[in-house]
């Protein structure tokens, strides 16, 4: 299945944003750690915007950024992907219910839902458009990328893809330890035209994927965070030539696709 991107977002430990990252993931401009930090997302309005957290911002920072060339964002389909959701709001209601007379505000519970990343991408852009919000654990930025192209191939339509996670606090980080936060979003179109960044050719492929040991410190961050396992992608694109890029999704499934650059 094929389809082409259009835009395309990061925000990571030294990738802040895209403008700044794409050398650094080309390979022009060497790669330094640095905290990755999500600012209040002005694309929402004041009373939503407080009740953000972090992982949301980390989100919708993402598909802002990658949606900046679009001329009408409530027109595109949605497809958010995390494989942790809101660790910080979950452990702080796991936290109340074993707290005698514990509380739990009406913000924290909304933000503990799923799609609450999704939910308020919508109302921020005034969004009626279809939009899916995904799990799947180490394999959450190939199952989304999956569901994404699927979705541009059947309807014929422009998605936005987000792929995000940030740490879990004690004690869910002994279950489930993520060391960073890290998001990537690409609108992903079903054909080319002004524009367009590459053409992606996506492949199921039965088995896991073969192993691969990191070529540096960028590599290695995706170790860290499931989302970051976007990182081999985003280098072919950013450096724009021909690769073909294995992505892990199941444990006996992977994805294969080849990036074309336009």
């Amino acid at each position: 299945m094929k389809c082409w991107i259009a835009g395309v977002a990061v925000l990571g430990p030294g990738l802040p944003g895209w403008a700044l990252a794409e050398p650094v993931l080309a390979g022009t401009q060497p790669w330094v750690m640095a905290e990755a930090t999500a600012p209040p997302p002005a694309i929402l309005a004041a009373t939503e915007r407080r009740r953000t957290g972090a992982t949301v911002r980390f989100a919708l920072a993402a598909a802002t950024e990658a949606t900046e060339a679009e001329s009408d964002r409530a027109a595109l389909e949605t497809i958010f992907a995390s494989g942790n959701g809101d660790g910080a709001v979950i452990a702080g209601l796991l936290g109340a219910m074993h707290d005698p007379g514990g509380d739990v505000s009406p913000t924290q519970f909304h933000n503990s839902v799923h799609n609450a990343a999704a939910g308020y991408w919508h109302i921020a852009v005034g969004s009626t458009m279809p939009s899916l919000s995904l799990g799947g654990h180490d394999g959450v930025f190939a199952a989304g990328l999956l569901a994404a192209m699927t979705a541009v191939v059947s309807s014929g339509r422009a998605v936005l893809f987000c792929a995000y996670d940030t740490p879990v606090p004690p004690p869910l980080a002994a279950l489930r330890q993520t060391d960073f936060p890290f998001a990537v979003a690409l609108v992903l179109r079903p054909g080319g035209g002004d524009g367009a960044r590459a053409m992606l050719d996506l492949r199921y492929v039965a088995g896991a994927a073969p192993m691969a040991q990191p070529e540096d410190g960028l590599d290695a961050l995706a170790g860290g965070n499931a989302a970051a396992r976007a990182i081999p992608l985003l280098r072919a694109i950013a450096a724009r030539r021909a690769a073909s890029v294995r992505l892990p999704y199941l444990t006996d499934a992977h994805l294969e696709i080849l990036v074309c650059p336009c």
